[in-house]
């Protein structure tokens, strides 16, 4: 799967894990051009990347991916994790894991959005 990791999540310890068990892993912590995006910019590069974005940042993102769905503008999808700190990398792990083991297929991502 093709994922876009935010700028708060560490590439080494949530995106090397993921990298490893075969995802196409982007992240913005790794970059210090993508890095420095805003949150519409960020969800721009992931949807025409055809990525997934993973984002702790759910506070922002959650009514950024309203105002696309009334626009009718369509993303590859987005992760928002909500009840787990930054540092625990183990749980994000295997709850990104887990959402894309439920769901395999690009096409089952497209504009939808679900809190880990």
């Amino acid at each position: 799967m093709r994922l876009l990791l935010d700028a708060n999540l560490s590439p080494k310890r949530v995106g090397g894990p993921l990298s490893k068990r075969g995802h196409d892993v982007l992240s913005l912590a790794s970059d210090a051009v993508l890095g420095a995006l805003d949150d519409p910019q960020v969800l721009e590069v992931a949807a025409e990347q055809a990525r997934i974005l993973v984002t702790r940042n759910a506070r922002d993102f959650a009514p950024l991916l309203r105002e696309w769905a009334e626009a009718g503008r369509e993303h590859a999808g987005c992760i928002l994790i909500w009840t787990l700190a930054h540092h625990d990398f183990g749980a994000i792990i295997r709850g990104v894991v887990a959402l894309l083991d439920d769901r395999p297929d690009p096409k089952q991502w497209q504009d939808l959005a679900i809190a880990l």
